[in-house]
Parts: C-alpha cells; structure tokens; sequence
C-alpha cells in the first residue's frame, strides 16, 4: 500500500485514497525532509515549496497540487530526479471569473460606472482569462485579450499588444503564471513602466500571483491618482500584507479568488485521479459525492425599476458579496492564512436558480450565459 502525504487543508481528500493508500493530512506549510522520507505521493496546495530541500532523498514519486498554479514546486528538480508532477488546471477557473465578475459589478455601483461603456483588458487569456473575456462580454464591456505565448502560437489577431491594451482599457486584470525568466516574464509584470502607460483613472485587478505586480509602484500610481483604483487578492509576500497598499485599494481579499466549493472540489478530484492513475487505483473517476448546496439556491429577482447592471449586481451578489469579503479581511489582515484555511461557504453561479419577473429577455438571456439556472414567474 503506498504512502501519502496531503495537506490537511484540501477539502473533500479525506477518506478519498483511504482504501488504497495509507494517507498522513499534515498542515501544508509544515511538510518536511523527515516527514516525506518514505512518502510515495504529495498532495500540495501552494504553501509546500517542493523542492530539493523537501524532496532529496525521499522516495516521493509523484507530487499532486490542487492548484493551477505551480511556482510552488521545483519542475526542473523533479524532472531531472524522476518526480512525476502534476496541477489541477482550470479547476478554479469559473470561481476566479465569478470573483472578477463581482468585483466589476460593486464598482459599478459604488462608483456609478456604466460598464457598457467601458473597456475590459484581459491579460492571460487561459482558462481564466478566457471565462473572464467571455463574462466581460456578457456584461456589455469591450474586451481586448492580451496572451504573447498563444498570439505566437496561433497566429491569432484578436490578441492585441499590451501597449494597445493598457493605452484602451478601463480595467485591466491579470491572469498569468509567475515566471521569473524569459520572454514571457511576468515576475513584476506591472511596474512603474507598466502602470504608467495604463489609462489615466483605470483600475487594475490581480488575481494571479503577488509577485505579478510592484506593490511600490502600484502604491505611487494610486497615491498620485494614475489609477482611480485597484482591487487584490494576491500579495507580493503573502501572507504578509502591506497595510500602506491595502489602504488604497478598492477591494481587497486574502487569496480566496479561487477558493469556491466547486473549485475546490474539482481540484481535489483531479489530484485523486492524478494519483489514482499513477499508481493504478482504480479511482479514476472519483469526484465529491459531499458537495453541499448553497444556503439559499433560490434567488427571486424583481426588475422593476432597476437597470440591467442593477440585476446581475443583485443576483451575483446573492451568490458571493465581494464587498463583505473584503470587510471581513480588512478588520483583520493579521489572520490572512487563517481567513484561508477558514473560507467561509461559497459556490458558483449554476449552484443558485433564479425566479425573476419584470426583467427583459436580453438580461434573462445574460443570466443564464453567466451560468445561472433562469426561471421565468
């Protein structure tokens, strides 16, 4: 029976290998040399640096992260020292899209800001930033999509340079791996160069990773009003926060842009299966069966009187309250690993039904493409 290391914070995995495997749940961040010794199998999530200091002289085979990100593990390690590794992507992509979403939507109402009239710029157009293109478009933003590696290999025109994006777009986010070498580097992509050819009074969101953005010189870009604003989830030295920084955003949340019940659970899914396959447990098509559905999966929506921004603010809010989020976190940015560990509920967009009355087709139709289940009193 093969021996796994999992942190004891990824939902659902309890119980999941048990009849296959012997299973140590250990928190992330305290995986050691010692600990994963005689271990066959890690399942991470980004708090395990998996690299030579952890893995040397272990007889870990295969290293499971249920994240789509992976700057957390030492690829090039691993590969030169016959570690099989693997990622979970897309598994949060539609929590992240419904984060962005969000985020749109409340300033939009805290600022009066008519979004059918504003440009959306999406940098990484992968499966994030192609859901995120996709949602600005339903919401009746113009979307220009910036991705250097797919331009080149697609030979797409629809990418535009980034000059043409930042020189266009209201909003501008951020869904690209942390690379720290290259052509495609994006290790302190936004940088002072970077901010200062943004559109005067635009706002720029991150999602992806800390280190993506100079928080310096997003603090001067906002302090001197380049920027009318920004919104964060992701820290340069998380889960340290920068109290300066966090005074000037918009929005302001503890890495929880992914964090969804689905995305968790989707994650959790392909790392069972990951291992599954690897080792041949037969549990290739093993997926939560504990799923909760949401507190209130029915949301009754009245049009009267409200715009169209009016009603997905609503329905989208019912199904997560970005802005409750980011009270919660700024009350205490102390506890940000334990805000993490400690997520409250949340699911996405198809977990909730709406009954809705008074509303146009069009706004019904763009509900139910934002991946609620529309029922029309």
């Amino acid at each position: 029976m093969i021996k796994v290391i999992a942190d004891d914070k990824i939902p659902f995995l309890d119980g999941a290998l048990e009849s296959k495997a012997k299973v140590l749940y250990v928190p992330g961040s305290e995986m050691s040399k010692g600990m994963v010794k005689d271990a066959d199998a890690l399942i991470t999530r980004t708090r395990s640096k998996c690299d030579a200091a952890l893995l040397e002289g272990s007889q870990v085979r295969l290293v499971a992260t249920a994240t789509i990100g992976y700057d957390h593990i030492d690829t090039a390690y691993c590969e030169s020292h016959g570690v099989a590794w693997t990622n979970a992507p897309g598994c949060n992509s539609s929590s992240v899209c419904q984060y962005v979403v969000a985020a749109l939507l409340a300033l939009s109402m805290r600022f009066g800001i008519n979004l059918r009239k504003k440009t959306l710029g999406v940098i990484g157009v992968g499966n994030v930033g192609a859901k995120v293109a996709r949602a600005g478009r339903l919401l009746g933003m113009k979307v220009l999509v910036n991705d250097p590696p797919r331009a080149r290999a697609e030979m797409d025109k629809s990418f535009v340079s980034l000059d043409e994006l930042l020189e266009q777009a209201d909003f501008v986010t951020l869904h690209v791996p942390l690379t720290a070498d290259g052509i495609d580097k994006t290790l302190r992509m936004a940088d002072p160069r970077f901010l200062d050819r943004m559109k005067y009074g635009s706002f720029l969101f991150n999602s992806s990773r800390g280190p993506v953005v100079d928080p310096e010189a997003l603090k001067e870009a906002l302090a001197r009003g380049k920027l009318a604003g920004a919104v964060l989830d992701v820290w340069d030295r998380e889960p340290e926060v920068d109290r300066k920084l966090l005074s000037l955003l918009n929005l302001a949340t503890p890495h929880i842009a992914g964090y969804s019940i689905d995305g968790k659970a989707m994650g959790t899914s392909m790392c069972v299966q990951a291992v599954s396959k690897f080792f041949g447990l037969g549990l290739g098509a093993w997926y939560p069966a504990d799923v909760p559905a949401p507190p209130t999966p029915l949301i009754e929506l009245d049009g009267t009187g409200k715009g169209d921004l009016d009603i997905f603010h609503e329905a989208v809010r019912h199904s997560y309250d970005i802005e409750a989020e980011d009270a919660r976190f700024r009350s205490s940015p102390e506890t940000f690993e334990a805000q993490r560990g400690n997520y409250p509920f949340r699911r996405e967009f198809p977990a909730y039904s709406l009954n809705v009355k008074n509303c146009s087709s069009t706004v019904m139709q763009t509900l139910m493409e934002l991946g609620f289940r529309v029922v029309e009193s």
